[in-house]
């Protein structure tokens, strides 16, 4: 997994008002897919959070300006995908009565 974390660290440019976490995070983000085994597993081995608290963390990042200046097209993507699973659970909420 060390190579998995030099690589993350080499990926990450340094963007004014992004902290070493952020800057870690999106490039996390822009090549995890890359790498062997489960994403869950990598968040915990690199980052040292659970899986709940890094998709918080992350969901804030990506509204940030800085985050959209750093990386526009992964910080647009992300966001898509997150209003796409929000209208997912959104539907299935109302298709089962709101219950």
């Amino acid at each position: 997994m060390s190579e998995m974390l030099h690589a993350v660290e080499a990926a990450a440019p340094v963007v004014p008002g992004l902290s070493e976490r952020d800057r870690e995070i999106l490039a996390f983000e822009r090549q995890w897919w890359k790498y062997a085994g489960a994403k869950e597993q990598a968040v915990r081995e690199l980052f040292d959070l659970s899986a709940t608290r890094y998709y918080q963390v992350l969901n804030a990042l990506i509204d940030t300006p800085e985050a959209l200046a750093a990386d526009p097209m992964l910080v647009k993507r992300l966001r898509r995908l997150r209003a796409t699973r929000q209208r997912a659970r959104s539907a299935r909420r109302l298709s089962d009565g709101g219950a």
